[in-house]
């Protein structure tokens, strides 16, 4: 049947308006919604790998918390790769190649998990390359939404983002279910081997990225450049202040290791149960994206904050009637009261999150993209590492085991109260929102110097964002 080119315009005017926030679905762009969308496929394998290590490998809650941190380190790492792919193209190509690369590491390594790891060492190993993989392909999509987000106007602000992070909520979406569901049909060494098929696409849509063929000699000069472009930035006091208020807000301890032990443990859940508490935290961090989108992009980054981080730490003190099984004796049944908790915190988090992100892409340096914004990301994701090591440490001195939850309450309540800690330094951070950002770096606008250069990346075991 014929469609009349009218028609077709008509559709392509729809869906940029109200699927893509106003974004042109050029080929290049639905690549990188791919490469964002598989990020959150890949949470199939979460439930699995938490399973895998607390049964099959026994496992304590310490010890798999203490493996969550160094499972982060391929992200604090962020930079180089970022250096990397800017400075030394593989066969002429700057992103293409390590698209590739990237998609085959993820393969290996899921595939290696379904059939070669049998210790933790060997589990530690290939969970850090999968890890390693989702962390390259990452720096090279952030660096092509950086030089887009350059040239979108004030009123497009934080729109390319937002679909960014749709597009990753979208993933987790699809395959959130199933990640509770398969396991009561298949082993988690089948649920590995699903897995390793997805990180493929990433390499199989490396074609549709725009990326002209370059020398493949390393450009002294302009690496020497690109290391003082850097350092002249987060040298300056103005943007250090900011950065070190993001960091000290992610580095609170972590309470997650424990509490899953303590759900499948001591409560009960089975693997389905908790797949649909992955599929309501992945509707509400799509949730969250469109509360900041349609009615927070102007609201002062400071009040964001504030606001957020306050009833954060309140209702995460709830998880207290959980754990005491108080819930109980208010008629509450321990399956509602979890997915109600896991809903809201969920979308509070990812409000909090939205406008670090704007800000940050809105100040990497033309030339140096993927680096400096795997810089900024660097800086949340150590302290993503040290929340889960410092999560071990004090399950580990209060006695928390695989059967052991005594203390359970009081590590909740150091892990939500830790997180007002940061507070009184809320000054550090810019008086202003996310929309009214529109200089580059070199401009001399109080705006753009006091800007906030960090990204609040969470980095969870198989690099899923809450990303």
């Amino acid at each position: 049947m014929f469609v009349s080119r009218s028609r077709l315009n008509s559709i392509h005017d729809f869906l940029k308006e109200t699927v893509f926030y106003g974004q042109d679905p050029t080929p290049e762009l639905l690549a990188i919604l791919m490469v964002y969308c598989v990020q959150g496929i890949l949470g199939l394998a979460r439930l699995a790998i938490s399973f895998f290590l607390k049964d099959d490998l026994g496992l304590t809650p310490a010890q798999v918390a203490a493996m969550m941190g160094i499972a982060a380190l391929p992200w604090v790492i962020k930079p180089i790769f970022g250096f990397i792919s800017d400075s030394v193209p593989i066969f002429g190509y700057r992103r293409r190649s390590y698209l590739v690369l990237s998609g085959g590491l993820g393969c290996l390594a899921w595939a290696g998990m379904a059939s070669l790891v049998h210790t933790s060492l060997a589990a530690t190993i290939a969970i850090v390359l999968s890890s390693l993989s989702v962390a390259i392909s990452d720096v090279i999509v952030d660096s092509l939404v950086v030089e887009r987000v350059r040239h979108e106007s004030q009123s497009d602000a934080g729109s390319l983002q937002s679909l960014c992070w749709s597009a990753t909520a979208l993933g987790g979406i699809m395959t959130a279910y199933f990640s509770g569901w398969l396991l009561t049909h298949i082993s988690t060494r089948n649920v590995f081997l699903i897995t390793a098929t997805f990180p493929l696409l990433v390499s199989a849509v490396a074609g549709l990225i725009a990326d002209p063929k370059v020398k493949t000699a390393i450009n002294l000069d302009s690496s020497k450049q690109q290391i003082h472009q850097l350092w002249q930035t987060i040298t300056q006091k103005q943007i250090l202040l900011p950065v070190t208020f993001v960091f000290l807000w992610q580095a609170t301890p972590s309470s997650e290791s424990a509490f899953f032990f303590f759900t499948t443990n001591d409560l009960g859940f089975d693997p389905e149960f908790l797949g649909r508490v992955r599929l309501v935290t992945s509707l509400a961090a799509l949730l969250g994206i469109w509360v900041f989108q349609r009615f927070l992009k102007a609201v002062p980054v400071r009040r964001i904050f504030l606001w957020s981080t306050l009833i954060s730490a309140a209702l995460g003190m709830t998880t207290l009637l959980l754990v005491t099984h108080t819930n109980r004796t208010l008629g509450i049944d321990d399956h509602w009261f979890s997915l109600g908790d896991s809903l809201i915190l969920t979308v509070m988090g990812q409000i909090a999150y939205m406008p670090v992100l704007v800000l940050a892409a809105r100040l990497c340096p033309p030339g140096i993209e993927a680096t400096m914004f795997a810089l900024l990301m660097s800086v949340s994701n150590l302290a993503g590492l040290l929340s889960h090591e410092a999560g071990a440490l004090i399950m580990h001195g209060l006695g928390i085991t695989e059967t052991n939850f005594q203390q359970l309450w009081l590590l909740v309540i150091i892990a939500n109260l830790s997180t007002l800690l940061p507070l009184p330094l809320l000054n550090w951070l810019p008086d202003q929102g996310t929309e009214v950002l529109d200089q580059g770096p070199d401009s001399d606008s109080p705006a753009v110097v006091e800007a906030i250069l960090s990204q609040s990346l969470t980095v969870e075991l198989v690099t899923e964002q809450t990303s």
